[in-house]
Formats: C-alpha cells, sequence, structure tokens
C-alpha cells in the first residue's frame, strides 16, 4: 500500500540541468545534504521514482545545493525535465528528530503567533541562503517575511498545537515597512 501524500517527506528538489551528460541541480533538505542520495528511491507527486547515483557539491552556491546524476538520465535534454520535481521518501523510512530537530515538511502550514497570540500569518516555507535557516511567513495580506529560525526569533515550536510562536523584529511584520524605506 503507498504512503499517503502525509506520510510523505519532501527530502530534495531538482533544479536545472547542469551541462550536457545528463547531470542536474539537486537542492537537498537533508541536514547533511549529501545524505539525500542515500535515501534510494525517491518519490515524485506524479508516482515516478528516481535513483541518484552520485552528488556533489555544485561550485559557487549555498551548500544545499548539489549536481546529481540520475539513473537513466544521460542528456541534457532528458535532465532538463527534471527541473522542479519534488522529491519525497515515507516518513517510516526517516529516522525520528532528535529534541529541537524538525523536519521542514512538519514546520510548512503552521500559524505564526505572537507571544501575545496575535496571528501573524502562517509558515510557507523553510529557506536557507547559506547563513542559517529561515522561516518564510506569509501574513494575511501583503508580502511574505523571513524570520530567523534561532531560538531568540522563534522561542516556541508546538507542532501538536499547530503553531510557532515569533519573537518579532522591530518593523518586520507591523506594517510599517512603508515607513522603513528611505526612499520614499
Amino acid at each position: 500500500m503507498a504512503a499517503s501524500p502525509a506520510d510523505r517527506v519532501p527530502i530534495a528538489r531538482f533544479g536545472a540541468a547542469h551541462g550536457i551528460r545528463g547531470e542536474v541541480r539537486l537542492k537537498s533538505y537533508t541536514a547533511d545534504p549529501k545524505a539525500a542520495r542515500s535515501y534510494g528511491p525517491l518519490d515524485a507527486v506524479d508516482g515516478r521514482s528516481f535513483v541518484i547515483t552520485h552528488v556533489r557539491p555544485a561550485a559557487g552556491t549555498s551548500p544545499d545545493m548539489l549536481v546529481a546524476r540520475v539513473e537513466g538520465v544521460t542528456d541534457r535534454n532528458q535532465a532538463e525535465l527534471l527541473n522542479g520535481i519534488e522529491l519525497t521518501v515515507s516518513r517510516d523510512r526517516l529516522p525520528k528528530p532528535e529534541e529541537d530537530e524538525f523536519y521542514h515538511a512538519d514546520l510548512v502550514g503552521l500559524a505564526a503567533v505572537g507571544r501575545d497570540g496575535a496571528e501573524l500569518g502562517t509558515v510557507i516555507s523553510v529557506q536557507n541562503f547559506g547563513a542559517g535557516n529561515l522561516l518564510e511567513i506569509a501574513p494575511a495580506s501583503g508580502q511574505s517575511v523571513l524570520i530567523p529560525f534561532t531560538r531568540e526569533a522563534v522561542p516556541e515550536i508546538d507542532i501538536a498545537g499547530g503553531k510557532v510562536v515569533v519573537e518579532p523584529l522591530p518593523g518586520l511584520l507591523d506594517g510599517d515597512e512603508d515607513d522603513a524605506d528611505p526612499n520614499r
């Protein structure tokens, strides 16, 4: 019996083709980026399975960006067709997170609230541009904001309760963005 979508955890996403021999960029969501390869066949939402046969760091990018070889992909045209495909594994194939560790998939969708309980928005993604994890929070209106995923900025994570408590940085979530623009 196939795992339901709720039992699937995204661990990587294919990016653009790399070179002419079928290599493809791979953004890894695993703590050790190269570990994405070790989970065996990785499944796409459309039911296809992919086996990553080799990975190496992508030069000049963030540590979670790799260049991968995929079984059966031998040229650039085939690699280009993979761009944007998210790869998942069944949750039971992953280790249980340690205390203060979280799978990104468990954080996405949680309500973001202030210490006073005021709703700030919803966690829509976890980003890392090389300097640490950031929670992307979409408020009810306006553009999303990035909050450092640190104990200081996010002092409480309650996955069972469906929320994260955010210590807002001044001016970031209070709607005063226009006032902070020196060009106005």
